[in-house]
């Protein structure tokens, strides 16, 4: 399928979305809702599909912009395949997550909420990731990985990468 088809396929799924928020009772309630069905069709939140849902609910942009800004779910950008998310918790911290991340900086070549030149990774931070237990820990998509150092977690991205390109 063409990007051109796909993107309009997501536009009518949204807009389908929309008319049948629409039919509710305080349609404009459903926003946080209609954002999370727009970055599970992009990926992430399009200022031009920001910009229709605006006008199509009525709402001004300068409060959706609001609203995605301070979830911090939201991706106001395109993200990787892979999200590798860095524990700063404090027992992964005491235990060099900060050491961590800023290999995994350099191994990936980007800052923490930018996304690999490949598209593959998207680095970020997380507050807690509750497996204090087998700190430091990552965790990639939705799998933790624990009891790590710098050459582990550049294992990991290596065996991700490898999966990638037989894929």
């Amino acid at each position: 399928m063409t990007d051109t088809l796909q993107t309009q396929d997501k536009t009518e799924q949204l807009d389908a979305f929309m008319d049948e928020v629409g039919r509710k009772d305080y349609a404009d309630s459903y926003l946080i809702a209609v954002l999370h069905k727009t970055q599970a069709l992009y990926g992430y939140l399009p200022q031009d599909v920001m910009d229709r849902i605006a006008d199509k609910m009525q709402i001004p942009t300068a409060h959706i912009w609001g609203v995605a800004t301070f979830y911090h779910y939201f991706n106001l950008e395109p993200v990787g395949k892979h999200t590798v998310s860095v524990c700063m918790g404090t027992a992964c911290y005491v235990k060099g997550a900060d050491k961590i991340l800023e290999a995994m900086k350099k191994q990936l070549g980007v800052e923490v909420g930018q996304t690999t030149e490949d598209k593959l990774f998207t680095l970020q931070e997380a507050r807690c990731l509750g497996a204090c237990g087998i700190a430091p820990v990552i965790m990639i998509d939705d799998k933790i990985y624990g009891e790590l150092d710098s050459k582990k977690t550049a294992d990991l991205i290596n065996q991700y990468r490898k999966a990638a390109k037989q894929a």
